[in-house]
């Protein structure tokens, strides 16, 4: 029986969240602790990669990660951001957060609607004469590049922050007492792992989003039960609130 579930990621700032009704649902306990944490990049580390903010004229952000390290590193560089600068965001909730940061104008911020990146693209091929800068994450592949290459824009990424452990304490490890545990990365795998080596992880379920996620805590040898995004249930809630159903039925 599935009652006590730990979501390896930071609570919902929303009481309206999907995981909140699957818990009056079906009576079980969320905890909510992340496995990972972010950190940037240092202005010195930053500038061995030799990128000139100065040089472009737009940035594109698909997080918020990426707006604090971006506007950080400005600040550490003592680079102002001149008031032409254009942003793209692959969501509106992200464009608003740069707010934060500089006054927020229509005419230099442009979002996308799905979340993906290559929902932006098409826009962004719109402003052929910009030069974009793409902050990202120390973990990352070359699809961005990519797609930004094929439709002939002129572009460079860089490393702005890195995904590190959120080591869990010893008195969590004590008392880890879940009967399940949602992974969003292999990075919290690893975290995971790193807290429960080979015979020592507690006898529990496991649920996963993202083949790269599903595919490490299976070789890590965990109890894969769950993995999301499928056609089905696009989400990890609606994966979650499926399993738990099949449950209470068997």
């Amino acid at each position: 029986m599935i009652k006590k579930i730990l979501i390896s990621q930071p609570k919902p700032t929303s009481d309206k969240s999907p995981y909140y009704s699957i818990a009056e649902d079906f009576g079980v306990e969320f905890v909510f602790r992340p496995f990972i944490k972010v950190e940037g990049l240092s202005s010195k580390e930053f500038r061995q990669q030799k990128i000139s903010i100065t040089s472009f004229t737009a940035v594109v952000f698909t997080s918020r990660h990426a707006i604090d390290n971006f506007f950080k590193i400005a600040q550490e560089m003592r680079f102002e951001i001149p008031d032409t600068m254009k942003y793209f965001c692959v969501t509106e909730t992200i464009s608003l957060y740069i707010q934060k940061y500089v006054q927020y104008r229509k005419r230099k911020v442009f979002f996308g609607t799905t979340g993906k990146i290559d929902d932006l693209v098409p826009l962004m091929a719109k402003h052929k004469n910009e030069t974009y800068l793409v902050p990202l994450s120390d973990v990352h592949d070359d699809s961005v590049k990519k797609m930004l290459d094929a439709k002939g824009l002129n572009h460079s990424e860089c490393v702005m922050y890195r995904t590190v452990c959120n080591d869990l304490t010893e008195e969590e490890i004590k008392n880890f007492d879940y009967d399940m545990c949602v992974f969003f990365s292999p990075s919290g795998v690893a975290a995971y792992k790193k807290a429960f080596p080979e015979g020592t992880n507690p006898p529990m379920k496991a649920a996963t989003f993202g083949p790269s996620t599903s595919k490490a805590a299976h070789d890590a040898g965990l109890d894969v039960q769950v993995e999301a995004p499928s056609p089905k249930y696009p989400s990890m809630t609606s994966a979650l609130r499926r399993f738990l159903i099949d449950n209470e039925e068997e």
